[in-house]
């Protein structure tokens, strides 16, 4: 009897030290992290006595259960300040892992999908559907998983923790790695430690250029996973080495990529009111914008026109009149305006009543230094080819030094543009108000055409972009009078008929 109740006294002995051990370590496990005191539910203690049994056993488990971490939303780059939760992926209750998706949120540049930082369970969802999350706000509270591997958030632009198989990201604490989710991700695929990583962007934040610069700086290569090392136990002896143990050769590194310095743009915006002919042109043309533009477009076969300013351009110059085609374009527009003179007119400004002018006073769009003017040529029904080619000499010369006088830019009624002189083939003139129609004339091609014998000859095309007020003119019109001038053009001699 005396042996029974020592060797009892001996097991509770052992008993309630082994209990308390149990604490210590439990202790040590869940107490690393300064929150509240985690909840445990002690099992039952199953204690077998030796005297009874043959067999003797000691076991107690705990149930535990970490803190609740708040996940805040991260600053997410390009100065975004607010986002919309567009769709949740989770819901209260569930249990999510480190790069889950937690939910998609919309800037009003992109979406972006918002991923899980922790192990555990969802246990609040901050904001519904089409809800405004600033950045650095919770979105979800997740209860962690108790373990050492678990951190506390410390600030919105924290990077997720390390874990032993995978350097797709590391835990610094204390550091704040700012870095878009597209930057995150280029250094993800390409095994890269962010801490490694020095920001040139505002606040030390990692821009893509960096992580490009640092691979430049590294073999050329992607870095490779560094593998986990398992303490395996030797192989028996006299067993040939297997397939799985050999030791595997290194692969040869690439040819390095050159490192290029990157140039620093010292340049600063500058900023100037607008004034003169450019505060002129702001005017006219946002009153040209309250016009319905109707737009046709034509090619015309200069061929004849070519030949007859050949034979013409000798004897000009020796008048001292350079002689290019525009007096010819003038000249055809102002013939066709004889015969539809509501291109040559202009409407007040309720549109109620319609002006026909009896000048023909042609514009013509000049590229100067001072910007786009646009003189013209009065009375062009009564000029020949040659007085309007002196004219616009004139006009041209004055252009070119900054010289054009008040009379000179105003009282046009009609415009041609001869955007051709620079470049380009169709154009979209836009009509300069009070006037009805413009015309905009390309660049003279030489292309291959069939004559009236079905031959193939080289022919001059250009091409001529209409532009007409469609309030008061019609499609039908416009195309008239462009046939009318084309007809002109491909014949100059038929313009001598109607010359005055």
């Amino acid at each position: 009897m005396a042996a029974v109740t020592r060797g009892s006294f001996t097991f509770m002995r052992r008993l309630r030290l082994s209990l308390q051990l149990s604490a210590q370590r439990y202790k040590r496990c869940c107490f690393r992290f300064q929150t509240d005191r985690p909840e445990y539910i002690p099992c039952p203690i199953s204690v077998v006595i030796p005297q009874l049994c043959s067999a003797r056993s000691f076991r107690t488990n705990y149930v535990t259960r970490g803190p609740i971490l708040p996940f805040k939303l991260s600053d997410i780059g390009e100065g975004i300040r607010e986002v919309t939760v567009k769709e949740w992926y989770v819901k209260e209750g569930d249990k999510v892992s480190q790069f889950d998706s937690i939910c998609e949120v919309q800037s009003d540049k992109a979406s972006v999908t918002i991923t899980s930082r922790f192990d555990g369970v969802v246990k609040k969802l901050y904001y519904a559907v089409d809800d405004t999350a600033l950045v650095g706000t919770p979105l979800v509270d997740i209860e962690t998983e108790c373990g050492p591997e678990v951190a506390h958030e410390e600030d919105v632009v924290e990077t997720p923790a390390m874990s032993h198989d995978e350097h797709t990201h590391q835990e610094i604490k204390g550091h704040k790695t700012q870095a878009t989710p597209a930057v995150r991700r280029l250094a993800m695929e390409n095994n890269i430690k962010l801490s490694e990583v020095v920001g040139t962007g505002k606040d030390g934040r990692l821009l893509k250029e960096d992580i490009l610069n640092f691979i430049a700086r590294q073999t050329g290569a992607i870095l490779p996973l560094t593998p986990f090392h398992e303490i395996q136990p030797p192989p028996p002896a006299g067993s040939a080495p297997s397939s799985a143990t050999k030791p595997k050769t290194k692969p040869p590194s690439g040819v390095p990529l050159p490192v290029i310095s990157r140039p620093v743009f010292k340049g600063k915006d500058s900023t100037e009111p607008l004034k003169g002919f450019h505060k002129a042109m702001v005017k006219t043309m946002t009153e040209a914008l309250r016009i319905p533009h109707f737009g046709y477009k034509d090619e015309v076969d200069l061929t004849r026109l070519v030949q007859l300013r050949n034979e013409l351009k000798d004897l000009s110059e020796s008048r001292g009149v350079k002689l290019s085609y525009m007096p010819f374009f003038i000249k055809a527009a102002s013939l066709g305006l004889l015969h539809f003179p509501i291109l040559n007119a202009s409407v007040d400004e309720a549109v109620q009543n319609i002006t026909y002018k009896a000048s023909h006073n042609i514009g013509l769009a000049m590229d100067t230094s001072q910007g786009l003017l646009v003189p013209n040529v009065k009375n062009v029904q009564m000029l020949s080819v040659f007085e309007i080619a002196v004219e616009l000499n004139r006009l041209q010369s004055l252009g070119s030094t900054g010289q054009l006088g008040t009379a000179d830019l105003t009282g046009g009624t009609f415009t041609l543009s001869n955007i051709g002189s620079i470049g380009g083939t169709y154009a979209k003139p836009v009509i300069l108000p009070p006037e009805v129609a413009i015309g905009a004339l390309g660049k003279i091609q030489v292309l291959p055409r069939f004559n009236s014998r079905d031959e193939v000859v080289k022919a001059h095309i250009v091409n001529v972009s209409w532009s007409a007020d469609h309030r008061i003119i019609d499609g039908a019109t416009m195309a008239r009078f462009s046939n009318l001038w084309k007809g002109f053009l491909e014949n100059p001699a038929s313009m001598i008929l109607d010359l005055k």
